[in-house]
């Protein structure tokens, strides 16, 4: 894996790739400053929010385990059979991070509803900087390239929005088929998309469950943390599959 280069290069002798599957939340693109986030969704429900009150909320929503925050999610019973749910139901990913949000201190319903809104839409998303250079050479060379997430909403109007959407050429987003990451039926689902061999693919992640990916015979590269629009180490990708191929 990233952080263990050498065991890692290791791993990748004599492969040769012939396609490459991406995630998209923290390895192509991240959410905006949670921060920002907060103020906005104030701003939309009519809110009257300081910039100090909107620091102060956006702390304990991340305390809660939102999106990006790498805190664990602290899920309550009265909506965990959503959360169970959210990235196979677009209506339960809803009714999930809403009330996620809504738990943390000061957060009114309208509020976790306008913040779920940012979530969801593109203008809520930012790029890492190093994601387009590296998508659009990857297809420069011949690679092509599926998105696989665990999501419950339509990531292609964010990926259109940051500029992504035209180096992707399949869609593999867990509500629309069904199963999520790290099950193997999804990564199995990329690789017959895209009609390739799995044992021929790399797949580009940053959690764990990216490199269920391994259970279907693929190789798995996962990508350092960045704040919003920082690099993430995608560069290193083309060095593997320029190495490789």
């Amino acid at each position: 894996m990233h952080r263990d280069w050498p065991h890692f290069r290791k791993q990748m002798d004599g492969m040769a790739f012939d396609a490459v599957l991406f995630d998209f939340q923290g390895t192509l693109a991240t959410l905006e400053p949670l921060t920002r986030a907060v103020s906005l969704a104030a701003e939309a429900c009519g809110e009257n929010m300081s910039s100090l009150k909107a620091m102060v909320i956006a702390d304990a929503i991340g305390a809660q385990g939102w999106v990006g925050s790498g805190s664990a999610p602290r899920v309550r019973p009265d909506f965990a059979a959503a959360w169970a749910e959210r990235d196979l139901d677009p209506d339960c990913h809803r009714l999930a991070y809403s009330h996620l949000a809504q738990q943390a201190h000061g957060v009114s319903a309208p509020l976790a509803e306008a913040l779920y809104e940012r979530l969801a839409s593109p203008e809520g998303w930012v790029a890492f900087a190093d994601a387009a250079s590296t998508l659009m050479t990857l297809k420069a060379q011949g690679f092509p390239i599926a998105l696989v997430s665990n999501v419950g909403f339509d990531l292609r109007p964010i990926a259109e929005y940051l500029g992504l959407d035209r180096f992707i050429d399949e869609w593999i987003l867990s509500y629309e088929i069904g199963h999520c990451k790290p099950d193997e039926k999804i990564f199995y689902a990329a690789c017959h998309q895209l009609g390739v061999d799995p044992k021929r693919v790399l797949m580009v992640g940053d959690a764990m469950a990216d490199a269920g990916a391994t259970r279907v015979g693929a190789r798995t590269y996962l990508v350092s943390e960045a704040d919003p629009g920082g690099i993430v180490g995608l560069g290193s990708v083309l060095k593997l599959v320029r190495s490789e191929s």
